[in-house]
């Protein structure tokens, strides 16, 4: 059962979470025109009146991108004010997850994205492992990843979720914990909501933007860092058989933050992971606010001041 912060941002203002409901004709109910984002809300550990956020502003700019491919405006800066007014009603003392939802709120029955109002809303679930830490195991769908030609992939689209719920539903009800999707093309794309690195001899490889992947911020975060330690890092094609004889395989998301993959299919992958692993204890650090380096990727939220 999960459970959701007592308040939401909603038309607004921070109201009760069960206050922040919307009508059963909503236009994005219908249509899934709607664009969302994720955010992870760290307790400090050494400052429990001081909330952790990891790379914020990029989230911002990635929903406001969304947005835009939504034909609606939505500034940074009203994302960034909104968190920040709702993390100071809830008050988190457990990591949580956030999510900013920017939708067509009209009440109608016509597919269109103009001459429509949109809103946008926030609400928040306590959330620690959204998948094992210790690997998952997946299947290779049977449905296929959307193409940038038929659905903006730019964005977190609401709509084009459907696909990776019929994937991840695909996978669990098969035995397996998540699904990895090919493209059109058959090569490797990404999970139901995760990128996807494999390392092959010490290099670092993932499916490029041109593989109808979402642009995540945890992966573009790990390709950063990777190139800071000098681990070579390659964006490319990636194929299914790569990932059976890779040296590690692992995933990376908002949610899923770094989780290795220990079998695809019917393979047990390799168990060592040193160089996720490596990964994996940096972003960590950066996330809990210990690493000065990167300390321009968190953004800190005092609570005691005034909304």
């Amino acid at each position: 059962m999960q459970s959701f912060l007592p308040y939401a941002w909603f038309r607004g203002r921070c109201v009760p979470f069960a206050e922040a409901t919307v009508s059963v004709a909503t236009h994005a109910l219908h249509y899934g025109t709607g664009a969302f984002g994720g955010m992870r809300a760290l307790p400090n550990p050494e400052k429990p009146s001081e909330i952790l956020l990891f790379r914020a502003d990029r989230h911002a700019r990635r929903l406001a991108q969304s947005a835009r491919l939504l034909l609606t405006d939505l500034a940074e800066a009203t994302v960034l004010d909104a968190v920040t007014a709702m993390l100071r009603a809830n008050r988190p003392s457990t990591p949580s997850y956030l999510r900013p939802f920017v939708y067509t709120s009209d009440l109608g029955i016509a597919p269109r994205l103009h001459d429509i109002e949109t809103d946008f809303l926030i609400y928040g679930i306590e959330l620690g492992d959204y998948l094992s830490p210790d690997g998952v195991s997946c299947r290779i769908s049977s449905w296929t990843r959307q193409e940038d030609r038929s659905l903006p992939l730019r964005g977190k689209i609401s709509g084009a979720y459907i696909t990776s719920s019929l994937a991840k539903t695909e996978a669990v009800q098969s035995g397996f914990d998540e699904a990895l999707l090919l493209n059109s093309r058959g090569k490797v794309s990404e999970a139901s909501g995760m990128n996807l690195f494999i390392v092959r001899d010490g290099v670092l490889i993932t499916p490029g933007v041109d593989q109808d992947i979402l642009e995540g911020i945890t992966r573009a975060s790990v390709i950063e860092l990777a190139r800071d330690m000098g681990i070579h890092v390659v964006e490319r094609a990636v194929d299914k058989t790569e990932l059976l004889v890779a040296d590690e395989v692992f995933l990376t998301g908002t949610a899923a933050k770094i989780t290795p993959i220990r079998r695809v299919e019917t393979t047990d992958l390799s168990g060592p992971r040193p160089l996720m692993t490596a990964l994996k204890q940096k972003l960590t650090a950066i996330t809990e606010g210990r690493e000065p380096a990167y300390e321009h990727w968190v953004t800190r939220i005092a609570l005691d001041q005034a909304s």
